[in-house]
């Protein structure tokens, strides 16, 4: 869930050439002579900078334009991404093995995005700390990828379940639907390449059986049997449904419900019998 280290180097020189710039314009810090004097500068100092770089991001038009690093066309390319860039509050919600899975606090669309560590996995910097935790930072396009912009702050917040329910919610809604975004810049997401289906076994005949042979289960010997019976007759049609006709919602919807209500009526046989 990191970049490669040559890419990692590489975003740090990018990141050191814009924001001594931007302090060389705009003149936060006084008296830094050169970038790897701006390196050497505290966090706070280098967070007064990072600031004022995203406030002013008309800056990477005039940085690329007069090029004072001396940068290759493909590394302007990366700082002109970063024109893309999503500031904000952020809950992180998953440590994955690919990626780290961010939220943002605010966004009505329900956004997912994954999220890779520079020199670090994400998770290491919270030594521990369960998800989902309330970060501010910056996300920025790098390399067809998205990563933070090597400073993130936390907020002392306890979720309780519901919000922890809505936030997995979000996410399971977006990975079912293929919606987790990877990078931020269009070009590259429309250049990715689609993943090949998965392989897996054709269950209709198996399913068309087994719906043939529940419904020979007509008699039984209690209550709680006959209960059982049914709920076996309609999943089977439920599963059935489901492999013939995937995209049919409204139908499927019909035969998820008539497995609740016998889910039901099983239970309440059971909750009927007289235990010895």
């Amino acid at each position: 869930m990191i970049l490669a280290q040559a890419d990692a180097t590489l975003f740090f020189k990018l990141m050191w050439a814009v924001q001594f710039y931007v302090n060389s314009r705009l003149n936060l810090v006084p008296k830094v002579p050169s970038v790897e004097a701006y390196q050497q500068l505290s966090t706070e100092k280098k967070l007064k900078v990072r600031t004022a770089l995203y406030e002013h991001i008309e800056l990477l038009d005039t940085f690329i334009a007069e090029n004072p690093a001396n940068l290759s066309p493909a590394e302007l390319e990366i700082v002109h991404s970063w024109k893309q860039f999503m500031a904000g509050d952020f809950y992180i919600l998953k440590f994955l093995k690919r990626h780290t899975i961010f939220l943002p606090a605010k966004d009505e669309s329900s956004h997912v995005y994954a999220v890779l560590g520079l020199y670090d996995p994400i998770e290491d910097i919270f030594q521990g700390l369960r998800p989902p935790i309330l970060v501010k930072t910056v996300l920025l396009p790098f390399k067809g990828r998205i990563v933070y912009d090597g400073l993130l702050s936390t907020y002392s917040i306890f979720f309780g379940p519901g919000i922890r329910g809505s936030l997995n919610e979000t996410y399971q809604r977006a990975k079912q639907n293929d919606r987790i975004i990877e990078s931020l810049e269009p070009n590259m997401a429309a250049a990715k390449p689609p993943r090949p289906p998965k392989v897996v076994p054709d269950w209709r005949p198996t399913l068309d059986e087994m719906v043939k042979t529940s419904e020979k289960l007509r008699q039984a010997e209690t209550v709680i049997q006959t209960k059982a019976f049914g709920l076996l007759k309609s999943s089977a049609k439920l599963a059935q449904a489901a492999t013939h006709n995937p995209d049919n919602l409204d139908e499927l919807y019909k035969l998820a419900r008539r497995v609740e209500t016998a889910l039901n009526q099983f239970v309440t046989a059971l909750d009927r019998a007289e235990w010895e």
